[in-house]
């Protein structure tokens, strides 16, 4: 029980502390009533697959309305790395193990989590006094019992519901990915046919991520707005790196931004979605519309790709067919593409009308949406995994691949 706790509870600090970097350099410190906490507990929730509900109460003179969606792939991808690790540790230098071990291992690290998550999601609510930027209406509402007012809290069942199957996705990608990871004996044919596939789509997430730290950590030393670019490396960093990738390689998200509304977005994105209704599409030429440097992204998505099909290949069986590896990367990178394609969707809006001032939506409102084009974004994976698996199976075939014994090679 020690190790299941171990690893749930690194998993849940390294999100906290992800978040709450985040927020603080968002400013969310600074919120009154000591919420700054609660704010932490209900990113973390919501990045842990959680649901945080929003609800307005501004008495019967007035209207509110809340809604967002949106998922922090920082804190994200922190818990699960460290998850991942962590319960890794204990089974790093053995090659298999019994389903049963696997499962009970599986099963105290769930319950680890879900209990920790229980705790976090307890902390997810609090409330929140709206300013309308009128004086005199606020003044008019306070006397009428008309102060509006967002709250949040966590959905705990739903919370806990999608925080189990968010666990065990982490946990079952573990063994998918990893060498490291014991199998038990019936599942050890799949280690050489499934694990080089999907270890080279970890290192294309991963890359992504990592070149989005270095430009952010670039933009930091040599732009203004320090705390925003910071705020958008520990919150939504992924979500930006990942949807490079989709663009980079031909995909596209559909939506608007009608409003600011304190959510941090790059300037390039804030030109190319900002409007007053209607949708923006997304993609590789209306954003190389705005900075032609946006071609430089399809450049990245073929080094990084084909780097990637390199080492699954080199992972994989000896003499495979380069036909095979095409096939095997396309559904590979075809399956990631919808998951980045899911896990970057945009859906936030708030709406305000008080004492006939403003409108759900208008003045006193914003809306941001962005919607990936699912189809697109798989189609433009397959041919891409195709191309550039066919492509690294040709680069590897003079590198020793496992079980290869090059001296052991037939003679004409």
């Amino acid at each position: 029980m020690r190790e299941a706790l171990a690893a749930a509870g690194a998993g849940i600090v390294a999100m906290i502390v992800v978040a709450a970097l985040g927020l603080w350099a968002a400013g969310a410190a600074g919120l009154p009533g000591g919420a700054f906490p609660r704010v932490v507990a209900a990113v973390v929730v919501i990045a842990a697959g959680g649901s945080v509900e929003l609800s307005g109460d501004t008495g019967v003179l007035a209207r509110a309305d809340a809604a967002i969606d949106a998922v922090p792939l920082s804190v994200t991808l922190a818990g699960a790395l460290v998850t991942a690790a962590v319960f890794l540790l204990p089974l790093r230098h053995r090659a298999v193990a019994s389903t049963g071990e696997l499962l009970d291992r599986i099963a105290r690290t769930a319950a680890c989590w879900l209990l920790f998550l229980l705790i976090i999601a307890l902390l997810a609510r609090h409330s929140f006094r709206i300013s309308t930027g009128n004086d005199i209406a606020e003044e008019i509402g306070a006397e009428l019992g008309a102060i509006p007012t967002v709250a949040f809290r966590a959905d705990v069942p739903a919370t806990l519901g999608f925080g189990l199957l968010w666990v065990l996705a982490v946990l079952a990608l573990t063994f998918i990915v990893s060498r490291k990871a014991p199998l038990s004996s019936p599942l050890l044919h799949f280690q050489r046919s499934v694990r080089p596939p999907a270890f080279a789509m970890l290192v294309v997430l991963l890359a992504y991520a990592a070149i989005g730290l270095v430009v952010g950590v670039i933009l930091l030393f040599t732009r203004g707005h320090p705390a925003e670019t910071i705020a958008v490396l520990f919150l939504g960093l992924p979500n930006l790196a990942w949807m490079a990738l989709g663009v980079g390689t031909g995909g596209a998200w559909v939506g608007h931004v009608d409003k600011a509304m304190g959510l941090p977005m790059p300037h390039v994105l804030d030109e190319v979605l900002r409007t007053r209704g209607g949708q923006r599409t997304l993609d590789l030429g209306s954003v190389a519309e705005h900075d032609g440097r946006a071609w430089l992204l399809v450049a990245v998505a073929a080094v990084v790709l084909l780097a990637a099909a390199f080492t699954a290949a080199v992972r994989s069986p000896a003499r495979l067919p380069a036909w095979r590896h095409g096939l095997e990367m396309a559904a590979a990178l075809a399956l990631t593409m919808l998951v980045v394609g899911l896990l970057t969707r945009i859906s936030a809006h708030y709406g305000l009308s008080l004492i006939g001032i403003g409108d759900l939506g208008g003045g006193l409102g914003g809306d941001v949406s962005l919607q990936p084009e699912l189809l697109r974004l798989v189609a433009a994976g397959a041919v891409w995994g195709l191309v550039t698996g066919f492509l690294g199976s040709l680069l590897a075939r003079y590198v020793r691949h496992p079980g290869d014994v090059r001296d052991a090679r037939p003679q004409n």
